[in-house]
């Protein structure tokens, strides 16, 4: 039976959620909003207009999601050709597919700036398909995506899938799947929400995971949760 690998992509196979953050934080800055980089951070890796609605509240004014969304495309495009993949991601889907594992990108990234992604990450040959936030209703840390991700691997059950991820929302939306979760530390976010938002194993980064990959979830028959420090 086929089983799926799925990764988010900013922060879990390429080092660019900073550059997210600076990005998010100077279009809000030119709309007129004072929002810590802090909090933005914590926010990236929700769909865009679920994470203006985290940083500036339900009673914002939703005229100005679209020209805040568009301000973070053009900070952000400016990036595009200097994006950089994480140690040993790209090593690690090939390692994975060579494994029969088909591996699925999970993200809100699409067109021009998914492009520039797989290119940072050089691995265009291992990867299966991309699940995008735009196909489904509601993105991270809901379950859709995710569940998406795993028709796209073929239908996929639950159990027989991982989940790599580097945010909250990662773990959130693969325990609402039903996927075992995996954290990457190297997007920032501390390993203690990690662990508490569902993720059964922590990882510093692809390269980590990689050299640890025969006693991780990924290993063969393996139902292990855990922790590597």
């Amino acid at each position: 039976m086929a089983r799926a690998a799925l990764f988010d992509v900013d922060g879990t196979l390429t080092d660019t959620n900073h550059l997210h953050v600076v990005s998010w934080w100077e279009a809000f800055r030119q709309a007129g909003h004072s929002v810590p980089m802090r909090a933005v951070h914590r926010a990236i890796g929700k769909p865009s207009d679920e994470l203006i609605e985290e940083l500036l509240g339900e009673d914002r004014d939703t005229g100005e999601d679209e020209e805040l969304s568009a301000a973070h495309s053009v900070l952000y495009g400016q990036y595009f050709d200097r994006l950089g993949a994480l140690p040993g991601a790209g090593d690690l889907l090939r390692a994975l597919a060579a494994q029969d594992w088909r591996v699925v990108l999970v993200t809100s990234a699409g067109g021009s700036e998914l492009s520039a992604l797989r290119r940072a990450i050089g691995a265009d040959e291992a990867i299966h398909a991309t699940a995008s936030a735009d196909d489904v209703s509601e993105g991270k840390p809901a379950p859709e995506q995710v569940e998406h991700a795993l028709d796209l691997a073929g239908g996929v059950p639950p159990e027989r899938a991982v989940f790599v991820g580097d945010s909250v929302w990662d773990m959130k939306a693969a325990v609402r799947a039903g996927v075992r979760a995996v954290a990457l530390l190297s997007g920032g976010i501390p390993r203690a929400d990690l662990i508490e938002a569902g993720a059964g194993a922590v990882y510093e980064d692809p390269a980590d995971l990689l050299a640890h990959l025969g006693g991780s979830p990924f290993a063969d028959g393996s139902d292990r949760t855990g922790e590597r420090s």
